[in-house]
């Protein structure tokens, strides 16, 4: 008859188990700490199947992964919702150069995951803030065009591809110390 481990060896085995989990959050809180938007920083990577065996390199690129998804996102958005949907020329034009500038954004960000495994933080960070630029040039697009009004919702996405951009940055600022 097979005998039962006994309670304090199972507790034993559970506990190491979870050690690494409890020690990664506490990895991903003091990293996000270095950043300008550390709940965002702490959602994002929590939420990532990947964080609980990340490093710091892990998850800049986590949340370079996070900027791409948006960039890209925004660039179909435009595309897809607001292009098609444009009668006047001027605007359409204006709308592709905006989706054209977040699909640059997208494009940045792949560099910097390239840059990161080649551990060249200086043109990571030079990539980060290139694609945290980009639509600061589609808002400049907007402006110079009078009586075109900037879309509250390219806005919005905006400030959330620059909020991401910056939790990059502040990760790649702990890595290159």
């Amino acid at each position: 008859m097979a005998t039962s481990p006994p309670i304090f060896l199972l507790l034993l085995i559970l506990s190491s188990a979870l050690l690494p989990v409890k020690s990664n959050t506490t990895t991903i809180e003091s990293t996000c700490k270095t950043t300008n938007y550390y709940d965002l920083c702490v959602s994002a990577l929590k939420s990532d199947p990947r964080s609980p065996t990340a490093d710091t390199k892990g998850f800049a690129a986590i949340m370079v992964g996070v900027g791409m998804t948006n960039a890209t996102a925004t660039a179909t958005y435009i595309t897809g919702n607001l292009t098609t949907t444009a009668k006047d020329a001027v605007l359409k034009k204006v709308l592709k150069d905006c989706s054209d500038k977040y699909t640059l954004a997208a494009d940045s960000l792949r560099l910097t995951i390239q840059d990161l495994d080649d551990e060249a933080y200086d043109y990571a960070y030079m990539h980060v803030l290139a694609a945290q630029d980009y639509p600061n040039v589609c808002r400049n697009i907007f402006r110079r065009v009078k009586g075109l009004v900037y879309p509250a919702e390219i806005s919005r996405r905006e400030v959330s591809l620059r909020s991401i951009c910056g939790v990059v940055s502040g990760i790649l600022d702990r890595l290159a110390e």
